[in-house]
């Protein structure tokens, strides 16, 4: 009996953690992101993407998003969450637009950031900034104009 509690309670966390990280440092669960950041004192950055359909999200993804350069740096000061609206996959499509429209993303890609009390400081198109050293030039940016604030 001991064994099977065991087994199911490994289980259940391994699946809690599927769902909360994926490949590369990013999540897919911007409220679980939001909630551990404040807990963690940290920062959220929220990248909404068409990963199979968008060309300017594809070149971001595999110029900035996907290369360790930028998600070891990034993951430092942020939890990075990736919400994606894949046309192969119409179930995710459907739960991340009523995110979109939570947060009145009307385009991608863009990228969205986060305080640690869950407020946005800051949104901007992400293709502008299509190499790791420009994006994490703009990410330290934007910590400079929040700690104006």
């Amino acid at each position: 009996m001991k064994a099977i509690k065991q087994i199911i309670t490994t289980t259940i966390a391994i699946f809690a953690c599927m769902s909360f990280a994926t490949a590369g440092g990013w999540t897919t669960n911007l409220d679980t992101a939001l909630s551990s950041a404040k807990k963690n004192k940290k920062f959220v950055l929220a990248q909404f993407t068409g990963s199979d359909w968008c060309p300017p999200c594809m070149m971001i993804h595999d110029k900035v998003f996907s290369k360790s350069s930028f998600t070891g740096p990034a993951s430092k000061k942020f939890i990075l969450v990736k919400i994606d609206m894949p046309k192969a996959n119409k179930s995710l499509t459907l739960k991340n637009r009523k995110v979109m429209r939570d947060y009145k993303v009307t385009g991608v890609p863009t990228v969205l950031l986060f305080g640690d009390d869950g407020r946005e400081f800051s949104r901007f198109g992400a293709a502008q900034y299509p190499t790791v050293d420009g994006f994490l030039d703009k990410l330290r940016e934007e910590l400079k104009k929040k700690d104006m604030d």
